[in-house]
């Protein structure tokens, strides 16, 4: 969902009725641009990478796509990236401590192995369904969604959508400094730091600092986090820069495991109890390192180069598993895991752009290549073995340390190369219609030792995907486009799949049809976008042997919607909606022993029906305020689809308040009804519950 203005987004409502559009043309609150860093509007029309690396406009992209700015992110009650991606159309927030607290759900595929998150551009390559990098928005600059299949730009992974979070770049010009205090519920507290400048003529800098800490309102879940970006850019000439950055994210997260269900149900009254153990553990640190070089070699020829570098550590102790036992009247706490993750990655991007004539038409190819090495270790306690279980008191249960018969030991060490050639080519057919293709082509080969049994295996896999559009502009503000891509994901993921079990890789096909429009002279813009996905080489189980075989195929059809209005007397509009109906059409599952068909079953995760609404006002010069509403359609916990996860409506809100040019003071309230929601389901009888009703409270200084 693109933006059309300079005003900060601030809210939405369950029901507006809009104002008369006002005839003089609109005046947008000072409050919003008041920082000497110009707030960059995003709109239909703006170049943006987030559909391909020819760095077309969404009116030119035969895709789906939606950018966000760092205001919008900022203005939004938006903690983590997560939240901020949720508010786009067809995206739902799916996310457990297991996962790394960053799963998505979008177009009927889920997780990190059909929903890729980039970073600056470059992939952080899965470990164990697991990524913890990047959460802090503090550090970001915008935020681009292509959804979709988007194999054919990054590789295997990315089937339902793909996130790109672009940090906040060096500025030039005279030195600016952001600085924030925060303090809010439970003892939330923040301190951030955004700085920028030029440094000499041809030495820029950006560096953000934030830092937060709170209690949680589930007993005993403190959590503190620092998240640091520095970058330093150097232009040698006009033709010629390099930027070396770096980013570090240190978090201890909320160890907060869900809340179990009793006979079923959700108690109201265990809403802030916490059944995890006294000695548990969640550490994540994350490092990214990165040097790009930008060269510009004539005036239809650019090269650009990424060298980048990464390193994750992760630790979890805990108990995992809180079930309700209606003999005992007790909730019997168990599985208890102690794992640890090592992970380093080192990868380079070359890629060449080419404006030139194909057979006498205006023309522009991207080619490159890419390639990575992964080396990914696992450290836990499998087999999991727990010396027993706990039995306790759901509305005063004990802390109790950790337990289990199994010890913390090495299990595996796996080695991933990863080389990917790339092609782009965007070509004027007519004074109208453009066509748009891309190519790409993946080797991948997995060395993985057992540490346990002391055994090694190796498996190479091949991918390959394409992807071909045409975009008719009906006119200079309305464009109807039509695509057909591939794409590729793995059974799992590459760093943990097993060479020995002969898996491939599962192949998705998609078919989209799409409207975009710009109205109003700019200030109004709407999407529609229609798709048809077809997912096959799923894993399932044979009804006969029970040996698992890819043999099990899924569709997913759906429509999505947005609409963006800056309307008369300070008022603006946001909202999205999106329906899918996504269906297994060949699933067998073995279930203690028996062979089910889940054949016409949704895929868990999956809601039918997402929609959110964005409404905010600005009262002259100083003061602004908004009303939001995420809506998020029931879900299934399981395959069978025995187990409903309740859908939910939340609204939020918040005022803005610019006492002085250069001081703002802002109050953020989440969950203003204080409704009790799952966020997200770790099983189908353990829900993680959605935050209560909470305010947060900002000073802004900028000097």
């Amino acid at each position: 969902m693109s933006r059309i203005s300079k005003l900060h987004p601030l809210a939405a409502c369950l029901a507006v009725t809009l104002p008369a559009l006002a005839d003089e043309p609109l005046t947008l609150p000072s409050t919003a641009v008041t920082d000497s860093q110009e707030v960059r509007s995003i709109d239909l029309a703006t170049p943006t990478p987030a559909g391909s690396r020819l760095n077309l406009s969404a009116l030119d992209t035969p895709a789906s796509t939606t950018s966000l700015s760092e205001a919008q992110i900022q203005q939004r009650n938006n903690a983590t990236v997560q939240d901020a991606v949720s508010r786009t159309p067809g995206l739902t927030f799916i996310g457990t401590p297991g996962d790394g607290g960053t799963g998505l759900s979008a177009r009927g595929f889920t997780g990190q192995n059909s929903v890729m998150t980039l970073f600056d551009g470059a992939r952080l390559y899965t470990g164990a369904g697991t990524q913890t990098f990047p959460v802090d928005p503090w550090m970001v600059e915008r935020i681009d969604v292509l959804r979709g299949p988007a194999s054919v730009l990054y590789g295997e992974g990315a089937t339902g959508a793909t996130v790109n979070v672009v940090p906040k770049k060096p500025l030039t010009g005279e030195v600016r400094n952001h600085l924030r205090l925060g303090y809010g519920s439970w003892d939330r507290q923040q301190l951030g730091l955004d700085s920028g400048g030029s440094l000499s003529e041809r030495l820029s800098y950006r560096l953000t600092l934030n830092q937060q800490a709170g209690n949680g309102y589930v007993d005993r879940t403190e959590s503190r986090s620092l998240a640091l970006s520095a970058a330093l850019r150097f232009d040698a000439s006009d033709n010629l820069s390099f930027t070396l950055a770096h980013e570090r994210g240190d978090a201890q997260p909320a160890n907060y495991y869900g809340t179990p269900l009793i006979d079923g149900h959700l108690r109201d009254s265990l809403r802030k109890k916490n059944y995890n153990v006294s000695n548990d553990v969640q550490r994540y640190h994350d490092e990214w390192t990165r040097l790009t070089t930008d060269w510009a070699l004539s005036d239809s020829v650019s090269a650009s180069n990424q060298l980048y570098y990464i390193k994750s550590r992760r630790h979890w102790r805990n108990a995992e598993s809180y079930s309700w036992d209606p003999a005992a009247s007790v909730v019997q706490r168990g599985s208890f895991l102690e794992i640890r993750h090592n992970q380093e990655q080192i990868g380079d991007r070359q890629s060449f752009t080419f404006d030139h004539s194909l057979l006498g038409l205006a023309s522009k190819t991207v080619v490159g290549v890419e390639a990575n090495r992964i080396r990914f270790n696992i450290d836990s306690n499998f087999p999991y073995e727990d010396a027993s279980s706990d039995p306790l008191d759901p509305w005063l249960p004990a802390p109790g340390p950790f337990h289990s018969n199994s010890a913390t030991q090495p299990q595996m060490l796996s080695k991933v190369s990863t080389v990917a050639l790339f092609a782009e080519n965007r070509t004027q057919l007519s004074e109208r219609l453009a066509l748009v293709t891309g190519i790409r082509r993946d080797q991948n080969h997995i060395d993985r030792d057992d540490l346990v049994n002391n055994s090694r295996n190796d498996r190479s896999l091949r991918g390959g995907n394409w992807r071909a559009g045409l975009v008719y502009a009906l006119n200079d503000d309305l464009s109807l486009y039509g695509q057909f891509s591939t794409s590729e994901d793995g059974v799992g993921d590459l760093l943990t799949l097993r060479p020995e079990q002969s898996l491939d890789l599962t192949e998705a096909k998609q078919t989209e049809l799409g409207l975009k429009q710009r109205f109003w002279d700019g200030r109004g813009e709407w999407t529609l976008a229609a798709y048809h996905i077809v997912k096959q080489k799923l894993l399932v189980s044979d009804p006969l042997t029970h040996e698992k075989q890819q043999a099990g195929q899924q569709t997913s059809n759906g429509l999505e919607a947005s609409l963006e209005m800056a309307l008369g007397n300070q008022w603006q509009l946001s909202a999205n909606a999106a329906l899918v109906r996504a269906k297994y059409d060949q699933f067998d599952e073995v279930n203690g022993g028996i062979a089910h068909d889940r054949a016409g079953n949704r895929p868990t995760d999956v809601p039918r029906r997402t929609a959110n609404l964005w409404l905010g006002k600005g009262f002259g010069q100083a003061l602004d305020a908004g009303i939001g509403l995420r809506y998020v359609d029931e879900r299934y916990a399981n395959t069978a689809n025995s187990q409903r996860v309740p859908g939910y409506t939340v609204v939020d809100g918040n005022i803005g308040w610019q006492v002085l040019p250069d001081v703002r003071l802002g109050l953020q309230v989440n969950n203003l009804f204080d409704r009790v929601y799952a966020q997200s389901a770790y099983s189908g009888e353990q829900w993680l519950l959605g935050t209560p009703r909470s305010y947060f409270a900002t000073v802004d200084y900028r000097f």
